[in-house]
């Protein structure tokens, strides 16, 4: 997990967008959340806003082993330091699956 969370970032998640979107509603807790178009979420963090963009990218091949990936695309506006902290922690914590 990460120690800080700019308000703009990009990363790859490991799964399928089926899945993201299963995981997603959880991962937001209590906030509203809506999905205006096919690969983006919108999720009403107090007074601002977590726009997220997602692409499907192709998997990530290791010998035999297939895996989903998605490209993610965070942009937090209108939301403070520290509320971004304490929702970011909670959200990847919500959608760690497997390792340790």
């Amino acid at each position: 997990m990460q120690g800080h969370y700019d308000a703009e970032f990009t990363r790859q998640q490991g799964c399928t967008e089926a899945e993201w979107l299963g995981w997603l509603p959880g991962a937001v807790r209590d906030h509203a959340l809506s999905l205006p178009a096919p690969g983006q979420a919108r999720v009403q963090i107090g007074n601002g806003v977590l726009q997220l963009h997602w692409a499907v990218l192709p998997p990530l091949r290791i010998a035999l082993m297939r895996m989903p990936r998605l490209t993610m695309h965070y942009r937090f506006d209108g939301v403070g330091e520290a509320e971004r902290q304490v929702f970011m922690k909670y959200f990847d914590l919500y959608m760690q699956r497997g390792g340790g």
